[in-house]
């Protein structure tokens, strides 16, 4: 009889040993290293949405975790800081400001982006950062309709609001994640090969 071996999916997090303790701090940890690069916040001229190293944060994260402990991360960044916890953009929290919609959104593209970097989303730039604008795009998908019921705006006044403005931020932070990651990933090629 001939067994197959299907190559196990495994993000960066599973190089890390250890079982639930470990999977639990990752968690805890994911969730504040997003809280803390929030804090990195300007807001803009022309829109109630800050300028913010969450993104790249919530990304990294979603991306070094996988599917299910990004989204516990991310989840538990949104529900803490709904809770009271002021880790949203400039000290924030709660959820009825306009860019709320953008922390949904975080939730669901740390999951998507976990998803992908499982199945090797962010073993190459090219795949990185394919990886990443898809969970941009995530983001925004969820952020600027929220921003425009919170604000009355139309799609075009959304648009100028929630989405122009950070287009260049985010295409550095993705460039950035395209050396990042797959960089990590060959230093723990280097380390499982010796």
């Amino acid at each position: 009889m001939t067994v197959i071996a299907l190559p196990r999916k495994r993000v960066l997090a599973d190089v890390i040993p250890g079982g639930l303790a470990r999977d639990a701090l990752l968690v805890a940890s994911g969730a504040a290293f997003v809280g803390l690069l929030a804090q990195f916040s300007i807001p803009l001229p022309g829109t109630p949405v800050p300028l913010t190293l969450g993104t790249f944060a919530v990304l990294l994260t979603g991306a070094a975790l996988g599917p299910v402990r990004g989204l516990l991360s991310i989840g538990i960044y949104m529900a803490a800081g709904m809770a009271g916890v002021p880790w949203f953009a400039g000290q924030a929290s709660g959820w009825g400001f306009p860019s709320f919609g953008y922390i949904i959104g975080f939730v669901l593209a740390g999951a998507l982006v976990g998803w992908l970097a499982s199945r090797g989303g962010d073993r190459t730039p090219a795949r990185t950062a394919g990886t990443m604008v898809l969970g941009n795009v995530v983001i925004y998908a969820l952020g600027l309709p929220y921003l425009m019921a919170a604000t009355g705006m139309d799609l075009s006044a959304g648009l100028a609001a929630g989405v122009t403005p950070f287009l260049i931020g985010d295409g550095i932070k993705i460039l950035l994640a395209a050396g990042l990651l797959p960089g990590a990933w060959k230093v723990v090629q280097h380390v499982e090969s010796r």
